[in-house]
């Protein structure tokens, strides 16, 4: 099993995954990390400064495609995706994709993965942003 982490510094969770400065994908082998990965964010036209407003939501579909089809190719097989907050359009595009999605209080990496491995992390879908 694979989870992808919007993270800047690998320790801590960062606040919103369309302007994270990478990615952090840990990997489980029976509820143990075996691998963790960090993959710089080149993928989003967030983190690199391109808000384009008027049409930004023209480019979304619930497919992996359009806007995020970066975000989806840069996290490739992860099963799991584990967020300090979003878009609601990259939330519903994840769930549509058959990946679980955790929006979560919870900041430290380790403290995080410990506590999903455990049924035990937070869920705060509220949290997404309407953008």
């Amino acid at each position: 099993m694979k989870i992808a982490i919007p993270t800047g510094n690998q320790k801590t969770i960062f606040s919103h995954f369309g302007r994270t400065p990478g990615v952090l994908i840990v990997t489980l082998d029976n509820n143990r990390i075996v691998n963790k990965e960090f993959i710089p964010n080149n993928f989003t036209g967030h983190a690199q400064g391109h808000y384009h407003e008027q049409d930004h939501h023209e480019h979304h579909n619930n497919n992996g495609g359009g806007a995020h089809a970066g975000i989806f190719n840069a996290i490739g097989d992860c099963n799991v995706v584990i967020a300090g907050g979003m878009g609601r359009r990259l939330y519903d595009e994840f769930v549509a994709n058959n990946m679980e999605v955790f929006v979560t209080d919870e900041t430290d990496i380790d403290r995080a993965v410990e506590l999903f491995i455990n049924k035990r992390l937070d869920n705060k879908d509220d949290k997404c942003c309407d953008h």
